[in-house]
């Protein structure tokens, strides 16, 4: 998570929010331990000067941040929730808001997303320390004046401490089917590939991934 927030960190001291992160867009330079992690496809990044100018709803369903579905605007905080997501995959596998009906996102899924309905349900979360519950609540903070800013995120207690992963099984659609009895709801969702699920709606012809303007960590 620590070389997450640096990366994100840096995107916002230049004022631009990523929009799209997810753990799809996070690549290793190698597959050596020593690697680098870097945070890659900037197709719907975009400057931000001012508090409240973004409006369009560019985002993958899981990751999205509540005022990002409209009609608000929005800043450069939507990237504190998607990290809050990521977060939460990473220590148990799945994530905090999904759909029942097999859609990329739903009306339902929708809702629990703008009022923040989640929670760390048992087996996955039981061994989980309380300080990681907490800042992933104050990541996934519905109201984005009070959501944590990437700097509090970094100098949270728990992010500086753990600097490493632990082994968590993603809960791929296999696995899923394997374990019906403890996830079931999502059996059908997961199956899906978080990769095509990115909802586009701006009209752009951009193309080409702009990592090395940004590879500077």
């Amino acid at each position: 998570m620590h070389e997450i927030c640096v990366a994100v960190k840096y995107l916002h001291d230049s004022n631009i929010a990523h929009r799209d992160l997810k753990p799809e867009n996070l690549l290793y330079t190698s597959p050596h331990p020593n690697a680098i992690l870097k945070l890659t496809d900037f197709g719907f990044s975009k400057e931000t000067f001012i508090k409240d100018t973004l409006q369009t709803p560019c985002y993958t369903p899981y990751y999205v941040a509540p005022e990002v579905l409209g009609p608000e605007k929005y800043d450069k905080s939507c990237d504190i929730w998607s990290l809050g997501v990521i977060m939460y995959i990473l220590l148990c596998g799945f994530p905090p808001f999904y759909s029942n009906q097999g859609l990329a996102i739903s009306p339902g899924m929708k809702t629990r997303i703008r009022t923040g309905q989640y929670d760390f349900p048992n087996p996955e979360w039981k061994k989980v320390s309380q300080a990681a519950k907490d800042l992933i609540k104050g990541m996934l903070n519905v109201e984005p004046e009070t959501r944590l800013t990437i700097e509090q995120v970094m100098m949270n207690p728990w992010i500086r401490r753990y600097t490493e992963v632990p082994q968590t099984p993603l809960h791929t659609g296999r696995m899923l089917k394997e374990g019906e009895e403890i996830w079931p709801e999502v059996q059908e969702e997961m199956t899906r590939s978080l990769a095509n699920m990115r909802v586009d709606y701006e009209v752009s012809n951009r193309c080409s991934v702009e990592l090395l303007r940004y590879d500077h960590w």
